[in-house]
């Protein structure tokens, strides 16, 4: 009788058992088989003034070699319209950085504490500019989440406050035939180390770059590639060479009027260009760029081999994209103080776990919704000053774009400066500079005029009678609904960012 008892009770325990509980194992979850998947790594990399245009997966005509950027495209999704919002000052470096740290608009992050007043009239309101934005920066907030930080870059018109913050940083102006080699060592010597202590959690690398930007001292061997010298006499042209690239499709050797900012240093004081826009002039000037950014191809190319080695690309986010644009001969003008699409939009391209490879989309995306984008890839909240939205349905497939309208501002120079609003294939750019004295309104269709012809572009070119849709729209009276469309569209935009300013025919405040 006992033993039937012993072995009733025995099968109605194992009805409640689970087969690790009968046989001794711990009821807890086993950490073996319940530990949380790993954090995927990032790897941001960023370079200093260089247009989308640059590059063959957005500019068929282009002559750059960046075979390791390509395979990334091709392994990816390539944005078509990612911006930056704009800037303030001359070195549009300097807002477009903050913004992309701290996840907010242009009009809504401190300038360098140094300039008094701060060129952003909105930097002394708290409302505005919360008093202690570093820490919901970038670092700040991969910090908090477990991320092990680190950051190379240049050093000058950044954004101290934030830069500070990641756990390992080795920041430097490389400007020299070899400087980029400079910042890829100080990323390899990172992994090694990573390597060497069996480090496993996450990484964010902010892996960035001093060039392209000028002086755009190349390697010799790969300027001798692209026909161009570091020309350095002011009072000659640099020499004549077949190698060097053909000049921009919307080349012009003047913008039709001033673009707003006298004494600009990008249009008047780049050693080897100063204030010639004539062809041979930027054709050398573009196979200095280019010779620039091909070097840091190779220098992307030896992390991601390194990546691989360690067995950890295949669970890195890569993102490839630039601060701004830039102009070199396109509309005449030389910098990076414009909103053409040359100049306004960036590189954006990403690479990593759940991307379809060779996909693209429109996007819409600027620089600011880095700190959402990130935050979306790790599972991390972001925090509550940020303003970004997160690509990350795009990049997943499932949308197209993350927002219908962009807005942009330069500011740097004579206020209140440009504005510009984008909305589908409609483009609208203002200018009221030079004390009244320049007050300007374009309107393009970008679908059937993507390189924003003006009628200077066609009298330089003499080519075939162009579409009538190939020129600046905004005094044609065929479209002045769309005109006065795009105009209320950019009131609106500038109402919503808090723009300190009106435009000589807006309503004022």
């Amino acid at each position: 009788m006992r033993s039937i008892l012993l072995c009733c009770s025995f099968l109605y325990l194992t009805s409640l058992a689970t087969p690790c509980q009968l046989w001794g194992a711990p009821s807890r979850p086993n950490p073996a088989t319940s530990k949380k998947p790993k954090r995927p790594n990032i790897l941001y990399i960023i370079v200093d003034d260089q247009s989308p245009f640059d590059f063959k997966f957005y500019n068929p005509r282009s002559q750059l070699d960046a075979p390791v950027i390509e395979k990334l495209a091709a392994q990816g999704m390539v944005i078509d319209g990612a911006y930056h919002m704009g800037s303030w000052v001359g070195g549009v470096c300097n807002a477009s950085r903050r913004m992309l740290m701290s996840g907010r608009t242009v009009w809504h992050i401190p300038g360098s504490p140094s300039r008094k007043p701060p060129a952003n009239p909105n930097a002394r309101g708290p409302k505005l500019v919360p008093p202690n934005l570093a820490e919901s920066t970038l670092p700040a907030v991969f910090n908090r989440a477990g991320y092990d930080t680190m950051r190379t870059c240049k050093w000058e018109n950044s954004y101290e406050a934030a830069n500070k913050l990641f756990t390992v940083r080795h920041d430097a102006t490389k400007r020299g035939g070899t400087g980029s080699a400079w910042h890829a060592e100080r990323v390899l010597d990172y992994l090694s180390e990573r390597e060497k202590t069996k480090d496993e959690d996450p990484f964010l690398i902010y892996f960035g770059f001093s060039h392209p930007h000028d002086p755009r001292n190349g390697t010799p061997e790969l300027l001798k590639k692209y026909g161009a010298v570091n020309h350095r006499n002011k009072a000659t042209l640099p020499p004549a060479n077949p190698k060097q690239p053909n000049s921009p499709i919307n080349y012009l050797p003047k913008h039709p009027f001033h673009h707003g900012h006298p004494g600009l240093r990008d249009e008047v004081r780049v050693s080897g260009v100063w204030e010639r826009r004539d062809e041979r002039t930027i054709r050398n000037e573009i196979g200095r760029q280019f010779a620039c950014s091909e070097y840091i191809d190779q220098q992307i190319g030896r992390v991601l081999a390194k990546l691989k080695a360690m067995g950890e690309l295949d669970t890195t986010y890569i993102i490839y994209t630039a601060d701004h644009g830039m102009a070199i001969g396109r509309h005449g003008l030389q910098g990076k103080q414009n909103l053409y699409e040359h100049t306004w939009r960036v590189p954006f391209v990403v690479k990593g776990p759940g991307i379809q490879p060779g996909s693209r989309a429109q996007g819409n995306v600027y620089l600011l919704d880095t700190l959402a984008t990130l935050c979306s890839f790790a599972g991390i909240k972001t925090p509550a000053t940020n303003e970004g939205l997160s690509l990350k349905p795009v990049l997943m497939g499932r949308a197209q774009t993350i927002r219908d309208t962009l807005y942009g501002v330069y500011s740097g120079g004579t206020k209140p400066g440009m504005r510009s609003v984008r909305r589908g294939d409609w483009k609208l750019i203002k200018y009221d500079v030079m004390e009244g004295t320049v007050r300007k309104t374009q309107l393009f269709n970008l679908k059937e005029n993507p390189h924003e012809f003006i009628q200077e572009h066609h009298a330089l070119r003499k080519a075939a009678k162009p579409q009538p849709s190939a020129y600046n729209l905004a005094e044609n009276p065929k479209y002045a609904a769309k005109r006065k469309e795009m105009e209320a569209l950019l009131l609106q935009e500038m109402n919503r960012h808090n723009d300190p300013y009106r435009l000589w025919d807006q309503a004022k405040q």
